[in-house]
């Protein structure tokens, strides 16, 4: 059943249905999407500037009408007062609230403007027929202020009361029901720091602008050329997003870096919830032509809801003196990877095309697998009749629980494989297929279907990581451990670097991070990378170990770091990586490890280490960590030099290594069991600490059968094949 018809010996017709279905469908679409959008920012469209009362819209109309030199319209007092011949103040006491909206609505769809800024009410909104008739002719800024901001400035207007405000109504409930509206019509937010000044929010909305104006300029290139790949075309993010891989075999990253936060939008984002931290982050950095705005609100929502135990989402603790812990396994699978694939798949299915199926191939070193699972298995209906899910894992490189977790989701498109060998060789034969054109015709003119993967290699898997970091620092600003601007270091247990390197780009973006703390176990690659300069996978082999999501020598997110650390040289990053691939090993120079030492250190240690860690700090705290958290904590003991906190990221759910855990714990007889462990944990622990869905996954998903293939390419390829034809051509 292997893919035998090759590329190369498809008709001229079936290649041309090739090109149509793989080629350019994507970026072509965009770059078309993207002239128009130049063209709604053109001189001829208005800018509507919409917010709450005293988000300052009328004197930021103001200032912008001299800077862009453009006529100025304020609603209220060159529209409305002028239809009515009564001031605002004098209607809304005439005819009450409700009234008001829909009479302000009929005043403001009789009037129509071109190449105007145009200062909205702050009521406008509340009415659809007004915003339509509106965003006709232009686009819709919103200026996200501070709350406490607009009412202080309220207050000096003398204002207690605005237009829809009930009895029993405070300014502050009123003014976050209004936010709904201001969102939904939005087509930018116009984010503002606290105290920001109304010229700092003019400066502000000219820079939304200018990325309106420059959107072909957001752009990805592979981290092994200087240009964009394929044909010179550039890659956006719905490019980078469905193709996952560069087509030279590097990975995207973008071209212009990180945008920067300033201090007083950090400082607004410490009072925030983690759902709203991550629309802002993510806000600046996704083009809203590649996701609307409103759309990334419903997808971060439906990311970060009741699907996780924590309401916090991602809490930070205090374990003792000066070390903090992250814990990011509250998500439905009990691992930090459901902060990525809970959001991950969405972005995808919106990215995809409706032209063709698409499989999702993917390596895991155990929890990645059922997080990607779990993700594309909550998309709507209609997205997971065309998205397949094919999991390879190490048949004896995972965890019991991680196995049944993964093999447990039969449902829809979605399937795990055992395979006989390792996480690199799993990791290696996914990127040998995208890299074989031949294989890419075959199963897009056969079967109409374009392979991806949700794998850290691609972009939109290691975007949504970038949030919890940022969201660490925010939660010790907001608790007083931290003021602005102090540093903190991070200890990240690594193996592919992925995790680590969303923690680099945090710090790009203006998180006051000092070190990042790479935190291996036995097999400890990029520790001696660090350590030595020399990448070197010579005679090495991969041993097993109690912390096995670590368990990689071959890690991927290392060549973005190197790429983000030669400041963008992709022809060292392609010597490199070549070398690697071919000689299986490369070396760096004296003065670029000193480069790279400036943003990362790295430790690692042994087995008993790990276990040691788990029981001491189970003793002296109460606190119960997985293995791969003792690994960050081991580290972070060795190399923290304790002049600022540390934030140790908990990668997992202590359940999830159960056996470790309670042999660490002193267990004296170990259940075989795995509800028998997750018990005898619960009697050590407490049943409120458990992780139900870990339960759940060993009740509902022991019994289902899985398959388990020879370490063999072919073999692996005929599994896609056999998941392609499964999943899109039989008959439903």
């Amino acid at each position: 059943m292997m893919a035998r018809h090759l590329f190369c010996l498809l008709s001229k017709t079936d290649k041309l249905r090739y090109h149509l279905i793989c080629g350019s469908s994507v970026g072509s679409s965009v770059h078309v999407m993207r002239s128009c959008l130049s063209m709604k920012c053109s001189q001829e469209r208005n800018i509507l500037l919409m917010g709450p009362p005293g988000a300052g819209k009328t004197s930021v109309g103001q200032i912008l009408s001299h800077r862009l030199r453009k006529p100025v319209i304020d609603i209220d007092n060159d529209v409305l007062e002028k239809t009515w011949g009564m001031t605002v103040a004098e209607k809304l006491a005439e005819v009450g609230g409700d009234r008001f909206i829909d009479e302000e609505g009929q005043a403001v769809c009789n009037f129509s403007a071109s190449g105007c800024l145009i200062s909205l009410t702050g009521s406008n909104p509340l009415h659809s027929d007004t915003m339509r008739h509106l965003k006709r002719s232009g686009i819709a800024l919103y200026l996200d202020v501070d709350t406490m901001d607009i009412m202080e400035r309220l207050c000096r207007m003398k204002v207690n009361r605005i237009v829809g405000q009930g009895p029993g109504v405070s300014m502050r409930e009123i003014l976050a029901y209004r936010k709904q509206f201001y969102e939904r019509w939005m087509d930018a937010r116009v984010f503002c720091g606290r105290g920001d000044t109304i010229e700092e929010v003019a400066e502000k909305v000219v820079r939304v602008l200018e990325k309106y104006r420059n959107s072909e300029l957001d752009t990805y290139v592979s981290t092994r050329g200087h240009i964009s790949v394929s044909s010179g075309e550039p890659k956006f993010f719905s490019d980078v997003v469905v193709e996952g891989l560069a087509s030279d075999g590097g990975l995207y990253v973008p071209n212009k870096g990180f945008p920067k936060l300033e201090p007083s939008e950090w400082l607004r984002l410490a009072d925030m919830s983690y759902p709203e931290r991550a629309l802002v982050i993510l806000e600046k950095y996704i083009h809203p032509l590649d996701i609307a705005p409103t759309e990334l609100c419903s997808m971060v929502n439906r990311a970060y809801g009741q699907n996780f135990a924590s309401k916090s989402v991602a809490p930070v603790k205090h374990l003792a003196e000066d070390q903090y812990i992250l814990e990011l396994f509250h998500g439905p699978t009990a691992s930090f990877k459901d902060l990525a694939l809970q959001l991950m798949p969405q972005l995808l299915a919106h990215c995809l095309p409706q032209m063709c199926n698409y499989l999702i191939l993917v390596a895991t070193s155990g929890d990645t697998g059922s997080a990607v699972l779990s993700g594309f298995s909550n998309l709507r209906e209609s997205d997971r009749h065309r998205i397949g899910v094919l999991v390879f894992f190490p048949e004896r490189g995972v965890s019991v629980i991680q196995k049944l977790q993964m093999t447990g989701f039969t449902q829809g498109n979605t399937r795990s494989v055992g395979v006989f060998s390792d996480f690199d060789f799993c990791q290696r034969t996914i990127k040998e297929i995208f890299g074989d054109s031949r294989l890419a015709g075959y199963f897009a003119v056969e079967y109409a279907t374009v392979l991806s993967t949700a794998n850290s290699i691609n972009w939109a898997r290691l975007l949504p990581q970038v949030v919890y970091h940022a969201s660490a620092y925010l939660d010790l600003l907001r608790d007083g451990v931290v003021k602005f601007g102090q540093p903190i270091d991070v200890c990240i247990p690594t193996g592919n670097f992925g995790n680590a390197m969303s923690a680099v780009y945090a710090k790009q973006m203006g998180v006051p991070i000092r070190n990042i703390i790479c935190a291996s176990n036995h097999n400890r690659i990029i520790s001696d990378f660090i350590s030595t300069g020399q990448y070197d996978l010579r005679g090495r082999k991969l041993m097993l170990s109690n912390s096995p999501a670590i368990d990689i020598l071959k890690s991927s997110n290392l060549e973005r770091f190197l790429h983000y650390a030669s400041s963008g040289d992709g022809q060292l990053v392609q010597n490199l990586f070549v070398s690697l691939e071919k000689e299986q090993h490369f070396t760096v120079s004296e003065d670029f490890l000193q480069t790279i030492r400036q943003d990362v250190q790295a430790g690692w240690c042994s087995e008993d280490d790990c276990l040691n860690t788990i029981q001491e700090v189970h003793s002296k705290t109460g606190y119960i960590m997985d293995t791969h958290t003792a690994v960050a904590k081991a580290v972070a003991d060795q190399l923290h030099d304790k002049r600022c906190p540390v934030v140790l990221c908990s990668t997992a759910h202590f359940g999830k290594f159960a056996p470790a855990v309670l042999k660490a714990l002193r267990c004296p007889e170990i259940p075989l069991e795995p509800l028998e462990q997750l018990d005898a944990l619960c009697a050590i622990a407490g049943q409120e600490l458990m992780h139900e869905t870990l339960y759940e996954s060993i009740r509902e998903r022991a019994s289902h059968p899985y398959t388990v293939c020879q370490p063999d390419f072919r073999v692996l390829t005929d599994e896609v094949e056999s998941m392609v034809q499964d999943s899109f051509m039989k008959v439903r």
